[in-house]
């Protein structure tokens, strides 16, 4: 095998003639590129054996180097602290002159929007730049040697967010795309003036779950929170009537010796078995660099 790809965490990664020359293997590698080609020129078999011999590899380094997070994988050092509240402080002053404009109506209004839309758009864009600038910070203080980082970087679980919640701030709570709007009258709780629109009334968490949120915060997290479970139930639920609707409508569908599609009455539904009478699992990018050929595989 001869790859040259490029992992999550950036690195090239070279494998010449069975080995591993440079980079270090992770998931994007092995579900992305490693296993495509395996497959393909390799067959079911080999495919079986090498996931077998990584787990074990996988296994062995777990069992004898250990691999744990804790509370202060999640220290952040003074210098980032302080370059985060000079982001966050940036991104209020921001925030606060454009509501500024928008009260004053001296603030550009967006094509096809009000005024107030127009206000909450780029709010929302702000805040998003900022959680971003906050995300660079937490990447470069914690450093690759962290726990945390290596998970998120490697795709074995989590993601920067996560870690970017645990230790800096949680950041912008959102309800269906926006900023939360509903609750009391002319504000979202009891806790805040009417009428506000800055920051923190309006959804935004300057707390990291290590440190704690306030109460008011922790709401406005709950608010963001329950509507993630909610559409999760849903898309469960669509997917899973999506599914028995394609099963009924396909269950008599099978492809004949001429490569033809027909149903349960052999009235033909497609001439040639999706549009090229190729199977998908072995046609990919994998055949040109792999050098196997469809017509050259069994898929019987």
């Amino acid at each position: 095998i001869n790859i040259k790809e490029k992992s999550k965490m950036g690195d090239s990664v070279v494998i010449k003639n069975g080995k591993l020359i440079k980079g270090a293997i992770d998931n994007k590698i092995i579900g992305g590129t490693l296993l495509e080609y395996i497959f393909i020129k390799y067959g079911p078999e080999q495919t079986k054996k090498f996931l077998d011999n990584v787990t074990q590899i996988g296994l062995y380094a777990i069992t004898h180097l250990g691999f744990s997070v804790s509370l202060s994988s999640y220290n952040l050092s003074d210098k980032a602290r302080k370059e985060i509240k000079d982001i966050v402080d940036k991104m209020k002053r921001n925030i606060n002159l454009m509501v500024e404009k928008y009260k004053n109506k001296t603030l550009e209004r967006s094509p096809g929007l009000t005024l107030k839309d127009t206000l909450e758009g780029l709010i929302m864009q702000k805040t998003s730049e900022t959680r971003n600038e906050v995300g660079n910070v937490v990447d470069k203080d914690l450093t690759i040697k962290n726990p945390s980082i290596i998970m998120a970087k490697i795709g074995a679980r989590g993601s920067l967010l996560n870690a970017i919640q645990m230790s800096a701030l949680v950041a912008q709570q959102t309800i269906r795309n926006k900023r939360p709007s509903r609750g009391y009258r002319n504000r979202i709780l009891s806790y805040f003036e009417p009428n506000k629109l800055s920051a923190k009334e309006n959804g935004f968490v300057f707390s990291s779950f290590k440190k704690g949120l306030t109460p008011a915060e922790f709401i406005m997290h709950s608010m963001g929170g329950r509507e993630a479970l909610v559409n999760t139930a849903i898309r469960t639920g669509r997917s899973g009537y999506m599914q028995r609707r394609l099963i009924n409508a396909l269950q008599d569908l099978s492809v004949e010796e001429d490569l033809t599609v027909r149903n349960a009455g052999t009235t033909i539904v497609q001439f040639i078995y999706g549009g090229d009478g190729k199977d998908p699992m072995l046609s990919s990018k994998a055949e040109a660099i792999v050098g196997v050929k469809q017509d050259d595989v069994d898929t019987a």
